[in-house]
């Protein structure tokens, strides 16, 4: 089996003023890859990968994922292209959706989601090789524009996916795919089919498999434990897709309708923690993140559940000895 990169994030909600110290620690403790995402109303998701490169020497910094809609492509190529060069073969942009209240609350939902992204992506790329690009699509419109300055080796972009078609968007578009949490080795596999069908469709040949999974660890572990229930619980209520490979949807559902969030996370199933969270005792968190290894991940990126500075801090007392 593989042994696939370990990553951490930086959560928005993280004081920003502590990038470089978080980033360097990350990297001391051995950690391959330091991710942000870019929340509305937090800091911005390049400035913050820029301070986290700059603090740093190896670690690589992904961002995941930028929200389409917000920027135009020439702009995001523009800032992909500035850390690419500064910092070569460091920097992983990824591309998404964005939250569709807020891209709503803030006037940038397209007509379709899925070609603003797709689009996006493929016009990004080409600006990034140096083309000259005329491209007037459903949401990308560029005439003849053309980058004056690009990355000696453009960095592999990625989208971010959770359902089928966004998912084979991925494999046709992306140079690699962001699982988001609450991916099971079950998801993952099923979602492994989806990006393949993609990669088909594109006559692609690689794509790399990015995983954020909750993590939460102590060494009692049942702290941990009902925190990632109720993150759970939450996902339910959000109508998260991953659970149908694991065929307890509906059994999910029913129990949130039934209870609300607060009511159900204390009766989520011992056995449906170990699947959908890296939350426990170091064992226990370590068993979940072997697994997605052996599921294919090719990356693994911890997330805190409780979103504290200090979960950083038991990864790597607890959680890095054992894995």
């Amino acid at each position: 089996m593989k042994t696939p990169s370990l990553g951490v994030v930086f959560h928005p909600s993280f004081p920003p003023e502590t990038i470089p110290d978080y980033a360097r620690r990350a990297e001391a403790a051995g950690f391959d890859e330091l991710w942000f995402w870019e929340d509305c109303f937090y800091a911005g998701a390049f400035t913050s990968a820029a301070v986290a490169l700059s603090a740093t020497s190896r670690i690589k910094v992904g961002i995941g994922i930028l929200p389409v809609t917000v920027r135009n492509p020439l702009f995001t190529a523009m800032e992909v292209a500035t850390l690419a060069r500064l910092y070569p073969g460091r920097f992983l942009p990824g591309f998404g959706h964005g939250v569709e209240l807020w891209m709503r609350q803030i006037g940038a939902y397209p007509k379709s989601t899925l070609k603003a992204l797709e689009e996006t992506v493929n016009a990004v790329r080409a600006l990034l090789r140096g083309d000259r690009v005329t491209l007037h699509g459903d949401h990308v419109h560029l005439e003849g524009v053309q980058m004056l300055v690009v990355p000696d080796e453009p960095p592999p972009l990625l989208v971010g996916g959770i359902r089928e078609k966004t998912l084979r968007l991925a494999g046709r578009s992306g140079d690699g795919t962001i699982l988001t949490s609450l991916s099971s080795p079950a998801y993952l596999r099923w979602a492994d089919g989806q990006i393949r069908a993609g990669m088909d469709e594109g006559g692609r040949r690689e794509n790399r498999r990015v995983v954020f999974t909750l993590c939460q660890v102590d060494p009692d572990g049942s702290a941990s434990r009902a925190i990632a229930r109720r993150e759970i619980a939450i996902g339910v209520d959000r109508g998260d897709p991953h659970l149908k490979p694991l065929g307890i949807a509906e059994e999910a559902a029913e129990l949130v309708r039934a209870y609300g969030v607060e009511g159900a996370a204390p009766r989520i199933p011992e056995a449906w923690v170990d699947e959908l969270a890296a939350a426990g005792d170091p064992h226990q968190a370590a068993t979940l993140v072997k697994r997605l290894a052996g599921a294919g991940a090719d990356s693994i990126v911890l997330q805190p559940i409780a979103a504290q500075p200090s979960a950083l801090e038991l990864y790597i007392r607890h959680l890095l000895p054992v894995l």
